[in-house]
């Protein structure tokens, strides 16, 4: 048996088959389009997330040379998305995670007293990042797409349900609890939409997808629609939920660090949704078929990954991103040069949207190695304010950290992370671990395995780094130079 796992991230579409050792078979992946419309805004186009979705499907399945028995779904969360339910044809663009149009829209709803009870129902914040402001904004500013939301034309979700109403031909309007979780609509207590917050948002609640467990089967898909298989989908899981479920997190305690283009640093807090304090956030972790539901703390950082991009892309500084380790190296530091990548503004633990990218002690002397060697640093300083807002929330220390995502394989990033941290740092043979834990979730709704008990044999260590000094005054400069990149965007 093998289990087919789609991971549609935010730059593009990966496919792996897995098979019962878990052990990755093939691989497949297709690039799609970025659009950034305007300063702070950033859309994808749904269509090509599903053409991606079917080239590198069709690319992994030839490469294993196997008929896949089940298929799971992991997704880049909180991006909004408008479909027509019959044709599955989008409206307009999707706006993604990443986009910043709606902080107006956070602001006028904290200055009306609505974010202690919105984070008091839903364990998040108000901020651009989550899902349903980009639906407000929607309603207000896209009538012509949004009266067809009203009709009931036009279905309301994620990346997760457009996929599944694409894969199954229009035949299924779901997601799982951790999606929904996602949203600012969904009640993580009593663990569904919530009328309360709908109405606050302007979401008409028929519009959006029925809520399923992140594990068992929840439909088929459609031969018609999907490369002529005819297959249960049975997993179902947020990029960094997913992530948690391949790193082997199932239990309290256990915690992990996806960089992928943002990261995200994710601690098991089992049965209890522990309060959202110190700037992280309370989650759904996943939901069982019995309904129980395990939830995490999290502490979410949007530009990591997407930095390195930038300097390769934005600036030429590198041809290809694995080259940031080496020129990084060819230097003892950065030179006294700071870089903030608040390039879509803060996330955890400071938030804040009007936060804009800052690079600071440039000289005479600066290289682009500097610049380079600077990025690493900052992705690992800001892994360590997550990981110390975690100490203060929790009142305990993380015995060690689990990484994945494909800024993993960076072995520099990952001795300075554990010297900043202080704690090891444990990298698995397997660094894509979203769709793994996805595939490990169709596979354990299936019966591919009968546990996690199961599962967790399946983890194996490729390398452990242990923490060394930690240059604390390179950390203090940091924190001074995120403090002056904050409110840039407001400043008029």
């Amino acid at each position: 048996m093998s289990v087919l796992t789609i991971d549609a991230g935010t730059t593009g579409v990966t496919a792996l088959m897995v098979g019962e050792d878990g052990a990755v078979l093939s691989r497949g992946y297709q690039e799609f389009a970025q659009h950034y419309p305007d300063s702070g805004w950033v859309e994808h186009v749904p269509e090509e997330i599903w053409q991606a979705t079917l080239a590198a499907c069709q690319e992994a399945i030839d490469a294993s040379g196997r008929t896949p028995t089940c298929l799971g779904i992991t997704n880049q969360r909180e991006t909004a998305v408008l479909w027509e339910r019959r044709r599955g044809t989008a409206p307009r663009r999707a706006i993604v995670w990443q986009d910043r149009r709606t902080a107006g829209i956070c602001t006028e709803l904290r200055e009306a007293g609505h974010e202690e009870r919105v984070t008091e129902l839903t364990g998040l914040r108000l901020d651009p990042y989550f899902t349903g402001t980009k639906l407000t904004w929607m309603a207000r500013n896209d009538p012509r797409a949004w009266s067809g939301v009203e009709s009931g034309d036009v279905a309301v979700g994620t990346v997760d349900s457009y996929v599944i109403a694409r894969l199954t031909g229009g035949g299924r309007h779901v997601t799982d609890a951790s999606n929904a979780s996602r949203t600012l609509l969904y009640d993580i207590v009593s663990g569904a939409w919530s009328p309360e917050l709908c109405e606050l948002f302007g979401v008409p609640m028929e519009a959006l997808p029925e809520v399923v467990p992140s594990y068992g089967t929840v439909g088929e898909t459609s031969p018609e629609d999907f490369l002529g298989l005819r297959i249960p989908i049975a997993g179902i899981a947020g990029d960094q939920q997913a992530a948690m479920f391949g790193q082997n997190c199932y239990v309290p305690g256990s915690s992990k660090c996806t960089y992928g283009t943002g990261s995200f640093v994710l601690v098991n807090t089992g049965t209890e949704a522990v309060a959202a304090e110190h700037g992280l956030l309370s989650t759904v972790l996943w939901q069982h078929p019995d309904g129980h539901l395990d939830y995490a703390l999290e502490g979410s950082i949007f530009v990591t990954g997407a930095a390195v991009q930038w300097l390769r892309d934005g600036l030429g500084l590198i041809d290809k991103a694995p080259q940031s380790e080496g020129l990084a190296r060819s230097v003892t530091d950065s030179g006294g040069v700071v870089f903030v990548p608040a390039l879509t503004g803060l996330g955890a633990p400071d938030w804040d949207p009007q936060a804009r990218g800052a690079i600071f002690g440039i000289t005479r002397g600066t290289g682009r190695a500097h610049l380079v060697r600077a990025t690493l640093d900052a992705i690992a300083f800001e892994v360590r304010d997550v990981v110390a807002a975690m100490g203060e929330a929790s009142g305990t220390e993380l015995p060690e950290l689990r990484v994945d995502g494909g800024a993993s394989a960076n072995n520099l990033l990952c001795q300075l992370q554990a010297d900043q941290l202080g704690v090891s740092v444990a990298r698995p043979q397997v660094q894509e671990t979203t769709a793994l834990g996805a595939a490990f979730l169709a596979g354990l709704g299936t019966g591919v395995w009968s546990s996690t008990e199961e599962l967790m044999d399946t983890w194996k260590l490729e390398h452990r780094f242990e923490p060394g000094e930690r240059d604390e005054g390179a950390y203090r400069r940091w924190r001074e130079a995120v403090e002056r990149s904050k409110g840039w965007a407001g400043l008029g």
